[in-house]
């Protein structure tokens, strides 16, 4: 009985892709008493895993909260796991917009204490007796009413980069924070104002709306399915979108788009930007927006610490991370001080340039000057691995940044593969013979060594 993952993400991406068949990318939650969670748990990986069903899932006590990637032609047995559940049956799928083959990797199931971290005691109030729900042509109009408070119960990295016209957007990193601080600003509002909530999938609202009705909030509102069935409800019925910009979403996507409104801007240069990226730096992986011209030049990186650091040894940037206890200061979201430019919460305060601040013993005047020595190779990422063809030995590229020529010197890198360089002596651009190849083309090249599918491309600068 197999009850956790066997396959890594490339023996899974290989898997997904050798099949071909279309995945649905979607996510639901339900809050409800479950006796035995770790049972449930497990009864729910031996059905989904026959299924080849993935994603992230966490059940508790109080219920069960989810974002999959369901194959599409399974997807009516994947409803039949449901029901056999009392209290999903009928449940709301919330189906993205934006569809990914590739958005989970991997079926994890945890047992939490909570579904979502809300740091409240639910034996003091009713935690069924929430606020009104609205559909999104009832959200459109209460927006419209001057007696209505809209707020944002997401975080901050997901309200930068897209939101409500005119909602509170909490300068907050987690949903727990948010809750102590929006009771504090609107309690001068119990009763003559619509609080109207609003988050992703609608969870984070469901528990809030309870808690403000507790609070003694009189009218309290919340969006039905969150910002995932709202976009699919304006599309369907024509609506105006209140909502502009971006959808942050938890999987490797990071964000669908809704409108073409970009209203945050890159932490680098504050050119415009909505497109969020991990810094490469495996001691770091800061989440932050990056314009594609910061991520060609900062190859992929939040400073040029971690720049200094990716062209270190594996061994030797291993070293480096050992026994540096980070925590949540490597997990700021957008926060770090390393970023010249960012905002958050206030969408009108003025755009402000932030010193650069001497970091800690990594960047010391002694540690930067090693740093520096042990960097060997100037290059430039270009783009990324999207298949390795093991019988053929033969790589597939997507080109993301600058351009490729044959007779340039390349840098394949990854944690696994190291870094192995190469002169390009012919190619393949989007499936012919090729001499030169721009961003968006796909390239196909031989390969003396393996390669594995997190592994980036690089210009050799000369």
């Amino acid at each position: 009985m197999q009850l956790y993952n066997k396959l890594s993400a490339e023996e899974r991406v290989n898997l997904i892709q050798e099949v071909g068949k279309n995945r649905l990318t979607l996510s639901f939650y339900a809050y409800a008493h479950i006796e035995n969670p770790t049972n449930f748990r497990n009864d729910l990986f031996i059905g989904w895993n026959k299924l080849d069903a993935l994603g992230r899932i966490y059940v508790a006590h109080e219920g069960i909260n989810a974002q999959m990637s369901v194959p599409a032609e399974k997807m009516e047995a994947f409803r039949e796991t449901l029901q056999a559940y009392d209290f999903m049956k009928d449940i709301r799928l919330n189906v993205a917009l934006e569809q990914d083959n590739l958005s989970f990797l991997k079926l994890t199931i945890k047992v939490r204490g909570k579904i979502v971290a809300d740091g409240l005691n639910d034996k003091t109030f009713d935690v069924t007796n929430i606020g009104t729900h609205l559909k999104a042509k009832e959200f459109n109009e209460i927006l419209e009413n001057s007696n209505t408070i809209v707020v944002d119960f997401r975080n901050h990295y997901e309200s930068e980069i897209g939101h409500f016209k005119g909602a509170i957007t909490p300068d907050v990193e987690t949903f727990r924070e948010s809750l102590p601080i929006i009771k504090e600003q609107l309690k001068d509002h119990k009763e003559d104002k619509n609080i109207v909530m609003y988050c992703t999938g609608g969870i984070r609202c469901e528990k809030a709306s309870a808690y403000f009705k507790h609070q003694g909030f009189k009218n309290v509102f919340q969006l039905e399915g969150g910002i995932i069935n709202y976009a699919k409800q304006i599309a369907e019925d024509g609506l105006e979108s209140k909502f502009i910009g971006k959808n942050f979403v938890f999987d490797h996507r990071l964000g669908e788009r809704i409108t073409n409104d970009i209203v945050s801007q890159c932490h680098q240069c504050a050119k415009p930007c909505d497109n969020h990226t991990n810094c490469e730096n495996e001691g770091c992986h800061l989440l932050f927006i990056q314009c594609d011209d910061c991520k060609a030049t900062m190859e992929n990186c939040c400073s040029t610490e971690c720049q200094e650091i990716i062209h270190m040894s594996l061994l030797d940037q291993a070293k480096l991370r050992s026994g540096v206890k980070n925590g949540n200061k490597i997990f700021r979201k957008g926060k770090s001080d390393k970023l010249t430019f960012k905002y958050a919460g206030d969408r009108s305060a003025k755009l402000e340039k932030v010193e650069q601040p001497v970091d800690n013993a990594l960047t010391s005047s002694e540690n930067r000057k090693d740093i520096r020595q042990k960097t060997k190779v100037k290059k430039i990422v270009i783009g990324r691995t999207e298949h390795y063809y093991v019988k053929a030995q033969v790589g597939l590229f997507i080109i993301e940044n600058h351009s490729i020529t044959v007779d340039d010197k390349i840098m394949i890198s990854g944690p696994t593969t190291g870094n192995q360089e190469m002169f390009v002596k012919s190619m393949f651009v989007n499936g012919s013979d090729g001499n030169h190849a721009v961003p968006g083309d796909k390239v196909t090249l031989a390969l003396p060594f393996r390669i594995r599918l997190s592994d980036k491309i690089f210009k050799v600068l000369e």
